[in-house]
């Protein structure tokens, strides 16, 4: 997307700047923390959204600590990927080698769907100074039945199509179309966050980086290396969850020695945007330090 035509009014505007590493240009949008006791906070957003999905949770979570937002590589205002900078284990490099650009060491992250896979595979590569993970219906294990036999490689067929995103952007000046894309995940968002996915998806170059990153990933290595995880991961799972339904996170669960379940009654998978305030009172203890570490391995 042009930064100088869809930018001007993007939300938290005054809050992003673009930073160039590994190749490519990053937008990223920061809120610094309040003191220099506070802790400091990485959002990463799932495939096919960006920074906009942070638009209400963020400024909550700002009040008591430092917030990184970006956009995942394709995706919004980023550049794509590069090599493999599209798969998971080249995506978690690619945001903490961003991190180490702008100074940055998270102590929380926090990650929606496939950005939950994101901060797990960072928490598991590198996890020195994180105190939690936490995960709004993160999409960590692969997908069961028809569904993960044909997920993949149909991703893999459409993104290999160059054609692909254009036809499906051009669908979406329907703005119908997406409003019934953004009720399939069964959450209800207000017409700006509808518009703002709607400016998202008649962008060729961002479908094509949601689609390169589900053709290019692979979750099975990450859920193998699942239980050896240290860092205590809050899982956050809504009950109306159309896209991943709750029993995943319930999968998720039994495989982390030190996971916390809670459900958020009433949403769906879009659930930060749909209710920020009752995400935001869920989050919270986790962020200001009011759980416990996990024991020494």
């Amino acid at each position: 997307m042009d930064w100088a035509i869809h930018g001007r009014n993007w939300p938290h505007h005054p809050h992003s700047r673009f930073v160039g590493s590994g190749g490519r240009r990053w937008h990223v949008q920061q809120w610094l923390a309040p003191s220099a006791h506070a802790p400091q906070l990485l959002l990463l957003h799932g495939t096919g959204a960006s920074t906009h999905s942070w638009r209400s949770l963020a400024p909550l979570l700002a009040r008591q600590a430092g917030v990184v937002a970006l956009d995942l590589p394709g995706h919004g205002f980023s550049d794509p990927a590069r090599g493999d900078g599209a798969t998971l284990p080249g995506m978690a490099r690619g945001v903490a080698t961003l991190l180490g650009e702008i100074g940055v060491r998270p102590t929380v992250l926090i990650g929606h769907s496939a950005g939950a896979a994101i901060a797990a595979r960072m928490a598991l590569d590198q996890p020195k100074g994180l105190k939690s993970v936490i995960s709004l219906n993160g999409a960590l294990l692969p997908l069961h039945g028809l569904a993960g036999q044909v997920f993949s490689p149909l991703a893999k067929l459409l993104a290999a199509n160059r054609l692909v995103p254009y036809l499906f952007s051009w669908g979406a000046t329907d703005p119908s179309r997406v409003r019934r894309l953004v009720a399939g995940t069964g959450s209800s968002i207000d017409d700006a966050g509808v518009e703002l996915y709607a400016r998202l998806v008649r962008d060729p170059a961002h479908v094509a980086g949601a689609l390169a990153m589900m053709a290019h990933w692979d979750l099975r290595e990450l859920a193998a290396a699942l239980p050896t995880l240290r860092t205590r991961v809050q899982l956050l799972v809504a009950e109306r969850d159309k896209t991943l339904p709750p029993e995943h996170s319930q999968r998720v669960a039994a495989l982390l020695p030190h996971a916390s379940l809670e459900t958020l009654a009433g949403l769906g998978h879009l659930a930060h945007e749909e209710d920020p305030q009752q995400v935001y009172g869920r989050i919270r203890p986790w962020v200001t330090g009011g759980t416990a570490d996990p024991p020494a391995p």
